[in-house]
């Protein structure tokens, strides 16, 4: 009941919305340390881009949270400017950790128009999981299976898998569930082709399960 719930905080896109770049930040179950992640990534490749991410812890030092950000986003201020990620992110759909009696297993969206309520496109995504294998020793650790994801969307009558796990990453640590948190889209964007999903993923940690974030390019 301890555990370390991540906060998150969308950068925004490169002009040609080829990179997406993000924050997860927050207090460190155990230890009580401020972190702060940012993460930069290939939307064409569907991974991190080569340096990143850039991850500070605050140990000892005393510093704030606020501190901590504040110099993680200086160490990737140089990728950020060098990426061209300059045109704020709208989160268009989310499903709020807030929002009882909800499995955040669906989520319907699309692009905003200008009148009030007017949306472009109905998509929905949906999530389920699966018992896999993973490069952390999750038996040894938690005693667990870890599980996967598979992330599937539907648009009309089309219905394709976008991703779906084999074995985990360590970076991925030993996830005990997976939920949808919501669909960020650029700034101004006519339409869902360059939407990207973020998942909330909650692997293992030292007084309970951790809440962390995944980036989903869809590909729209």
């Amino acid at each position: 009941m301890a555990g370390d719930r991540a906060l998150l905080e969308v950068i925004g896109y490169s002009e040609d919305a080829r990179y997406f770049a993000f924050e997860e930040f927050g207090i460190q179950d155990g230890s009580g340390f401020p972190y702060s992640s940012i993460y930069i990534i290939d939307l064409s490749t569907d991974s991190w881009v080569v340096g990143t991410p850039f991850q500070l812890v605050g140990g000892d030092d005393s510093r704030t949270l606020q501190q901590i950000r504040a110099a993680v986003l200086v160490d990737a201020t140089q990728s950020i400017e060098e990426f061209g990620i300059d045109v704020p992110a709208e989160m268009v759909a989310m499903v709020g950790e807030g929002v009882p009696d909800s499995d955040a297993t669906s989520l319907r969206f699309g692009a905003p128009g200008y009148d009030p309520g007017a949306v472009n496109g109905n998509s929905e995504l949906r999530l389920s999981t699966f018992v896999t294998t993973a490069l952390a020793p999750c038996g040894e650790w938690f005693s667990i299976d870890p599980l996967g994801y598979e992330l599937s969307l539907t648009d009309g009558d089309n219905e394709r898998v976008i991703h779906r796990d084999g074995a985990l990453p360590r970076s991925r640590g030993c996830p005990t569930a997976y939920r949808l948190y919501g669909v960020a889209l650029p700034f101004m964007a006519q339409s869902s082709e360059h939407a990207v999903a973020l998942i909330s993923v909650y692997p293992g940690g030292f007084e309970g399960p951790d809440r962390r974030f995944i980036a989903v390019p869809l590909g729209l």
